[in-house]
């Protein structure tokens, strides 16, 4: 039986309904009649936009996992068009140049895109990048300018566009100007917003604010930051692209790089930009009338570059460094003294050159891997970016006589290697069956065996004494101790050119060494190119004699030497000299790659060939009749903690001809018995091999100091010790 509804029920229920219909229509006059015009105002007042969120780059490690290169987290400030330009300012040209004199007065540079002088008459800036080309292309072209507008009819066209008042000076036009300019352009080629200061400080962001208030934004973003004075030529700095690098990077929509995105221009920066460049997101930015952030929310989350490990020994490269400097003044301050008594005597044919650029190599004799290259002068990576230091590091960039600080000599220069090169013509020599172990030629001071062709080269200790003492009967390891032309002139001239070459190849002297961050590939005096490109008289018996003692047109990198040192201290293995060791993802969680050991060439030969030559780089360090004193005196009983170490050394003096001082190369490995590094140092007019001698006892010190300490990477989230 169905049961009644009550009508008083029906009746409460309808009133309820009708209340709450009541409620909801006076809600909704309330705020689209009587307070509609202040909530579309306030709407309206709310300003959104989308923002560039900028990826942090991937960090660069020494190979034990300390910090190189990481990034500083700082404050960029914008100028908000909307605002600027809005009912508020009365005359944006002058709320624009009191920004700009407020950052001058703070002595901080502000964001100046365009390419003319500061100063009347304006010029357009004839170094200007590529990025600064495009971007007036583009302002030309949006703006119906012919492309041969003047400089001049430029600053004529923005004082008339920006209506910039006649009372303004010209330097102040050009400020007023060139932030307009730089607002206007960004709507005409794909770059990111227009940064009016990077990385500010409080200060200047507590003073522009107080001043022109939220015409200023302040973002978020990440400047480079250094964590060592070292390793700068292989760390190496970021900068905005060049036209090549425009086309190198910016393929497709989602390359991740817009025009003014900063890239790797020099060393590890450069070599492994594609793990370190990160991917920029996008955000949704909502600001009130008062320019206050009210949210944000990420359209498109960046994505952080990846972290990079390299080879090298941050500890180890500090110290090759110094090593590196001090040996060079020590060096120079003793040229300078025998120049100065050399002119008192009146001897001026005695004043030798300033030393000019030198490098040192350290790498791992087992593996291969660079654990210090270090190039003198050097630079402070840190201080690149700014505009009067880089004009002061690259203002004799023209003039070769004056070393430049931002070349890399251990992987860009080339230099005759002198008699560092008799062991590879001594290995050569008992590959071949020219000589044997028990071979021995005696030093007759000339070799005149082309003397009645006009050309008798002497041995060096024939000139230096005036052929009153000569080396004697030599087998090939007395014959390296006493670094004898003679004896190499001999073997030399019975091996030929072609097989100096096919060792050279094989120890990669004039050849790729596999290092990722750019070098020169240098030169193995050859037939082949000896006329055509030193333009030159063709290849004569002469030429091979030279080239057998590390002379003629052969040209190596210091890193080639060390790599070549190397070589011969394991046995004739040649590893590459990649320097990347490994790349974790931007969280640590994942091994993105890991370097495995690779071998690029072997050069064949009997071990106890090996044992002759390693033998006699031993006595040139430990032998009393060495030829060099300094190296048997620094290295015949060097030991570290009590504990004795066998050092293998050779010298080298390569002549650059009359009037020229000599160049001085050294290389060398220990422990003799066990190799674990090897050694390369080149000092552009050093005068010779020995004066290396204490740069490199000062590199092994520290390279066995360092040995006994613990260098495992710290673990994660683990206290730094």
């Amino acid at each position: 039986m169905g049961s009644k509804i009550q009508t008083s029920r029906i009746v409460a229920f309808g009133l309820v309904i009708l209340i709450l219909l009541a409620l909801c229509v006076g809600t909704l006059y309330q705020l689209q009649i009587v307070e509609g015009a202040q909530a579309l105002a306030e709407s309206q007042a709310h300003q959104y936009s989308d923002q560039t969120v900028t990826a942090a780059r991937g960090n660069i490690l020494d190979r034990y996992g300390r910090v190189l290169v990481s990034n500083r987290e700082c404050y960029n400030l914008y100028i908000n068009t909307t605002r600027l330009f809005g009912d508020d300012v009365e005359d944006p040209n002058a709320l624009i140049l009191q920004m700009v004199n407020i950052v001058e007065a703070n002595g901080i540079e502000w964001t100046d895109d365009l390419p003319i002088t500061k100063e009347p008459p304006f010029e357009y800036d004839e170094n200007m990048s590529a990025l600064s080309r495009r971007m007036l292309e583009a302002y030309f072209e949006r703006h119906g300018l012919d492309e041969d507008t003047s400089s001049v009819e430029l600053m004529s066209y923005f004082r008339t566009r920006y209506e910039i008042a006649n009372s303004y000076s010209s330097s102040d036009m050009r400020k007023i100007s060139a932030v307009r300019y730089a607002l206007n352009v960004r709507y005409a080629i794909n770059t990111g917003d227009y940064i009016f200061v990077e990385d500010a400080s409080i200060d200047l962001i507590s003073e522009l604010m107080g001043v022109v208030g939220n015409v200023i934004e302040v973002r978020s973003s990440y400047v480079r930051e250094y964590n060592t004075q070292y390793a700068a030529h292989i760390l190496g700095y970021i900068g905005a692209m060049e036209d090549y690098e425009v086309e190198q990077y910016m393929r497709g929509e989602d390359s991740g790089y817009k025009l003014d995105s900063q890239v790797g221009k020099t060393g590890a920066e450069y070599a492994f930009e594609s793990w370190l460049h990160g991917s920029d997101g996008t955000a949704r930015v909502e600001r009130n009338a008062d320019g206050t952030l009210m949210g944000m929310v990420y359209t498109e989350d960046p994505v952080p570059g990846n972290h990079v490990y390299l080879t090298i020994d941050i500890q180890l490269q500090e110290a090759v460094e110094r090593a590196l400097e001090n040996g060079i003044l020590a060096l120079q301050l003793k040229r300078d003294e025998d120049n100065a008594k050399a002119i008192a005597a009146g001897n001026e044919d005695e004043v030798r050159e300033d030393i000019q650029e030198a490098a040192a190599v350290v790498v791992d004799v087992k593996t291969g891997e660079p654990l210090a290259i270090a190039s003198y002068p050097s630079f402070d990576a840190s201080r690149v970016y700014e505009t009067e230091y880089y004009k002061e590091l690259t203002a004799n960039a023209d003039d070769p006589n004056i070393p430049q600080p931002l070349y890399n000599y251990a992987l860009m220069g080339a230099y005759a290697p002198g008699s560092t090169f008799k062991p590879l013509t001594a290995l050569a020599a008992l590959t071949n069956n020219v000589v044997n172990t028990e071979t021995r030629i005696k030093c007759e001071g000339v070799f005149s065996k082309y003397a009645d062709q006009g050309y008798a080269p002497h041995c060096w200790i024939y000139d230096q004494t005036d052929g009153q003492i000569l080396h004697g009967s030599d087998n090939v390891s007395e014959a390296i101790r006493d670094s004898c032309n003679y004896f190499f002139y001999s073997v030399a001239d019975s091996l030929g050119i072609d097989a100096l070459v096919e060792f050279a190849e094989d120890f990669g002297l004039g050849e790729p060494t596999g290092i990722e961050l750019g070098e020169t590939t240098g030169n193995m005096a050859n037939p082949d190119n000896h006329e055509g490109v030193y333009d030159v008289d063709a290849w004569v018996y002469g030429d091979t004699l030279q080239a057998g003692i590390g002379q003629s047109d052969s040209l190596f990198t210091p890193l080639q030497l060390a790599e070549y040192c190397a070589a011969i201290a394991n046995g004739g293995v040649r590893h590459s000299a990649s320097i990347l060791k490994s790349v974790r993802s931007f969280d640590y969680s994942q091994q993105l790659y890991e370097k495995q050991t690779e071998v690029l060439s072997r050069v064949e030969s009997a071990d106890y060939n090996f044992a002759a030559v390693q033998q006699g780089m031993y006595l040139l360090a430990h032998d009393v009749n060495s030829s060099s004193s300094d190296v048997y005196n620094a290295f015949n009983n060097y030991s570290y903690n009590g504990e004795y170490i066998g050092v293998a050394a050779k010298t080298g003096t390569s002549q650059l001809g009359e009037e020229k001082t000599n160049n001085a190369i050294f290389m060398c490995y220990a422990p003799f018995d066990d190799p674990e590094i090897a050694v390369a140092i080149v000092i552009s007019r050093g005068h010779s091999g020995a004066n290396c001698t204490s740069i490199a006892k000062d590199i092994l010190d520290a390279y066995f100091s360092l040995s006994d300490r613990d260098t495992s990477a710290e673990g994660e989230n683990a206290l730094l010790r």
